[in-house]
């Protein structure tokens, strides 16, 4: 089985439970095409580096998967089909990370710096 990294980009407006809801969804997926995902994580709201379809934020959410190739190309073309999804992007990783990816360290050492200097 091939490994991939897929990360999307949800709309700013969107609820965190609408934003689980997507996380979902592209699970299922996933697992109707014969893969499954071996992590699921929600970054936040971040600021982008420029507007995308009128939006100057956007959820973040990244998903592990294991599974065939085709499964990519079934999950990409939902993507382009759901309107709340503005960006997505998928890699194919040699091996997965175990623990929490770069992104969620970083936020958990921001935490610890601001909560530190009291």
């Amino acid at each position: 089985m091939a490994l991939y990294e897929h990360v999307f980009l949800a709309r700013q407006d969107l609820s965190q439970s609408q934003v689980d809801a997507l996380a979902a969804a592209a699970t299922e997926i996933v697992e109707k095409n014969d893969g499954k995902v071996t992590k699921t994580e929600t970054w936040g709201l971040k600021n982008l580096a420029y507007k995308i379809d009128r939006n100057r934020k956007a959820h973040f959410v990244m998903l592990n998967i294991e599974g065939p190739g085709s499964l990519v190309a079934e999950l990409e073309r939902q993507n382009r089909l759901n309107e709340d999804v503005i960006r997505w992007l998928t890699i194919a990783v040699e091996e997965q990370e175990s623990g929490p990816s770069v992104m969620m360290r970083k936020n958990d050492r921001d935490r610890k710096r601001r909560g530190g200097d009291s």
